[in-house]
């Protein structure tokens, strides 16, 4: 659940609301009736709705846009308290007497969360000294977006409110002014120094630089003009050539003398203010082979693999472009395991593939009695963090020689670290979710207690909170990662309010109108996810093994099924074999589409074929589900189903060699975060159809690069791809145009190059917010720190350390939650520092 006030959905909702009642209180009364059955709950949308139409015959607007936008309601009778969301990020809670319809009131969020600790601890719910937990408080003179549309711009924004701040008089700019000042790299001063320590003095310098370059080549060196810019005033960092030179003065004399947004971020991107950057990714195996598929070892690894290797590119274009001698550094900072079983993860420093200046470097999880020898689960993770950044912090300034200048985290754990270490030494930080843990499981915050001896979620919930609130910008892959669509809210926005009964209620957590919340979509390695046509780089070797893979009739470990006229197209699914990726619901499409049918032939890659080898109960039923389909529709000669493939460079070839065959990807998720598979399969020029539920419904422009498919309508969604088909028929060209239209769309949004230019411009510019907001963001730091120390730091202690004797089992959630241990009342301290 997530609830806070950001916006309004009326300043009468209530006097509204208690109106349409009374119009329709024959109706409702039989309606409230139904919700009252079952005494003290918590409703979901999908109760409320199908109650609500039950009894609804006729049309009423007002509660129309009620049910619709409710996510929930709490029941505790006479009163249902709707959680009402009009628009993302923005919450109303409407209190309802079901037997008084005309007793509505709108309540706080605060309130509204007191009215659902009812349900998992009533008496805490009525405690007066109960820790309330308000970051917001901290934030409130600080500048918020007011569009549902411009969430995850941030970068925009914050371009825009500094370039009010610098206009005017030349003297308001003076905080940029210093701000250039203080760029140096290992004590050398950068741009400018003490000469130009004012506004003024520094716009008429610009002016006269200007001049001397006027009659210059452009292609003249930096340092044919650097003794006569040094008397100047000028240091090194303008640029490597007269033209760069010119362009950069240029941006700063237009910024000083008429600031706009647009002059002040091509300003930024060319200041030298990154070169050594930090990612940290601590729990899982993290290294470069043979780690994929062992425990909470997947896609993260591969994300910042790929995103160190675009980032080092892009610094030193950057780096060159300014015309400085300097070797970026990137560190990826993970934990040392001396039981590595088989890979390189006990290994110290490890240079990364593919870069010159960018390592792995681990250190290991320590405790008291010595240095822990095993994995560790993700969720077993919190008692070695703090030892951990205290560890890496002077690792890290040793391998660097100093400061680095930004810092990344990744995941719950990498984040937290993240924001110890940039705490400690005044660094730029940055997060990255990749998956909130919280909104995975319903009811998460309020059931804390009976997944927690399990999961520890009070410790990742807590610990999630305090990394987004001292991250100085959040990286997104997508919109709906922040705040969700109009239909179900975002991963984040399910932080902007929650309660954990008996511990703390989080009345304003995050907030998803915050300038911090940026996106930046990842891509795919375009070395190894290419075009089809481009025939001389395509991995030749592969395809005997691919036409293997496709085409034999033979059943083995690999693949079951065959395709009996080879000449059909294919469209093909990669993805876990679980029910939210749906490829059952795909097979089920397939199979009884016979139109479908006769058109293409389908392959499916994933999981096994043999359910026992799972250890995943939905796992096992999607197999056997899958079995009992292909059995079902008689698709033998129509299907073939392969087994989850890990080579990426094979997988590569394999969406180009679907592409030979004219065909067509198709991502057919329940819900999907992101969508790699879906920019995979672009890159290499497939046609796509999509999920509309989540990250694939941004990538892809519907009828233009790609089509989006309704996962829950599969007659809708299969007649769809049947006439795509029919019409390349008839019409080649058809497919050939949205082949390159998709990599049209994917050049111009979802590559490497565009993300790691993006994050370093936001770096730049968000060192400089943090400069003009010190004061706020010290004041913030201070009450993060106090709540980390008096909470975080308490819960951990209820986190059993591991043990070298046994390996630890498998991280993966699955099965019931284990029965709720008692837990203790926060500390009256904790109380009187955060409590209402």
């Amino acid at each position: 659940m997530t609830s806070t006030s950001t916006g309004k959905l009326s300043d009468s909702i209530a006097d509204n609301i208690r109106n349409a009642l009374k119009q329709s209180q024959s109706y409702m009364k039989r309606c409230f009736s139904k919700y009252m059955e079952k005494g003290k709950r918590v409703l979901k949308a999908h109760e409320l709705r199908d109650e609500f139409e039950k009894v609804m015959d006729d049309k009423n607007e007002t509660l129309g846009t009620m049910f619709s936008s409710a996510q929930e309601a709490v029941v505790t009778p006479p009163y249902v308290t709707f959680a009402v969301r009009p628009t993302p990020g923005c919450w109303e809670f409407v209190k309802v007497n079901s037997v008084d319809l005309s007793d509505v009131k709108q309540i706080s969020s605060a309130e509204y969360l007191k009215l659902k600790e009812t349900i998992a601890d009533e008496n805490w719910s009525k405690d007066e000294n109960a820790l309330e937990v308000d970051f917001e408080a901290f934030d409130f003179s600080m500048p918020k977006l007011t569009l549902a549309s411009s969430i995850g711009k941030g970068l925009n924004f914050v371009s825009k409110y500094i370039t009010s701040k610098l206009s005017g008089s030349v003297d308001n700019a003076q905080p940029l002014v210093d701000y250039l000042l203080s760029l140096e790299y290992q004590g050398e001063k950068l741009m400018i120094n003490e000469t130009l320590n004012t506004a003024a003095k520094l716009q008429l310098a610009l002016i006269v630089a200007e001049v001397s370059l006027s009659d210059l080549p452009r292609d003249t060196p930096y340092q044919s003009i650097e003794l006569r810019f040094k008397e100047w005033g000028f240091e090194r960092g303008w640029g490597d050539t007269v033209e760069r030179v010119h362009e950069t003065i240029r941006s700063l004399s237009e910024v000083l003398q008429a600031p706009d947004p647009q002059n002040l971020e091509k300003l930024f991107s060319k200041l030298p203010t990154i070169f050594k950057v930090v990612i940290f990714s601590p729990h899982g195996y993290f290294g470069q082979s043979d780690v994929l598929g062992l425990p909470d070892t997947g896609g993260q690894v591969v994300y910042i693999l790929d995103q160190v290797r675009a980032m080092e590119e892009e610094l030193v274009l950057k780096i060159k472009s300014q015309g400085l001698n300097i070797k970026p550094q990137i560190l990826v900072v993970t934990r040392l395991i001396p039981d590595a079983r088989g890979t390189k993860c006990n290994q110290e420093r490890e240079s990364i593939i593919g870069t010159k200046y960018s390592q792995i470097l681990r250190v290991p999880f320590r405790t008291e009695t010595g240095i822990l020898r095993r994995w560790v689960s993700r969720f077993d993770i919190y008692p070695y963090l703090e030892t951990f950044a205290q560890d890496v912090t002077s690792k890290i300034l040793d391998a660097m020689e100093g400061k680095p200048d930004l810092i990344i985290g990744n995941y719950t754990d990498g984040n937290l670290v993240s924001s110890l270490v940039a705490s400690k030494l005044g660094i730029t930080q940055a997060t990255i979710a990749h998956a909130l843990e919280k909104t995975k499981y319903e009811d998460s915050d309020i059931k804390w207690k009976e997944l927690d001896p399990k999961y520890h979620f009070s410790c990742q919930f807590i610990a999630d909170t305090i990394a987004m609130n001292a991250a100085d910008f959040i990286i997104a892959s997508t919109y709906q990662e922040i705040a969700g669509s109009k239909e179900r809210p975002g991963q984040y926005e399910s932080h902007a309010a929650f309660t954990l009964p008996g511990l703390c209620r989080v009345v304003s957590g995050i907030n998803v109108y915050d300038p911090k919340f940026n996106i930046a979509a990842p891509g795919a390695d375009q070395s190894v996810y290419f075009p089809y046509t481009e025939t001389g780089k395509r991995f030749t070797s592969f395809h005997p093994a691919i036409e293997e893979l496709l085409y034999s009739k033979v059943d083995n470990d690999e693949h079951i099924g065959y395709l009996a006229d080879r000449k059909k197209p294919i469209i093909f699914s990669m993805a876990r074999l679980d029910t939210v990726k749906n490829l059952t619901g795909l097979t089920e499409w397939y199979g009884k589409n016979k139109r479908l049918r006769s058109l293409v032939n389908l392959v499916i890659v994933g999981a096994f074929f043999n359910p026992s080898k799972s250890k995943d109960r939905e796992e096992m039923a999607e197999i056997k589900k899958m079995h009992a389909l292909i059995e079902k529709y008689q698709l033998k000669g129509q299907i073939r189903w392969i087994a989850a493939q890990t080579d990426r460079n094979r997988n590569g070839e394999l969406y180009r060699c679907i592409a030979d065959t004219k065909g067509a990807f198709v991502q057919p998720a329940l819900y999907e975060a992101f969508g790699l598979t879906v920019i995979e399969a672009m890159n290499c020029g497939l046609p796509t159809f999509a999920t509309n539920q989540g990250g694939p419904a941004e990538i892809i422009v519907d009828g233009v690069s790609g089509f989006h498919i309704n996962p829950t309508n599969g007659d809708e969604s299969s007649n769809k791809i049947a006439d795509f088909f029919e019409k390349c028929k008839t019409n080649p060209a058809y497919w050939n145009q949205f082949s390159a239209d998709g990599l049209k769309r994917i050049n111009e949004c979802y590559t490497w190059k565009i993300y790691a230019n993006k994050v370093l411009n936001m770096g730049c510019m968000y060192g400089f917010w943090k400069q003009l907001n010190k004061d706020q963001k010290q004041a913030k730091q201070r009450y993060i720190q106090a709540f980390y120390n008096l909470m975080f730091r308490n819960l951990v202690k209820n986190v059993p350390l591991a043990s070298d004797e046994t390996q630890q089992p498998d991280s993966k959630p699955a099965g019931k939650p284990q029965p709720t241990p008692s837990t203790k009342r926060s500390q009256s301290r904790l109380q009187r520092l955060f409590g209402a």
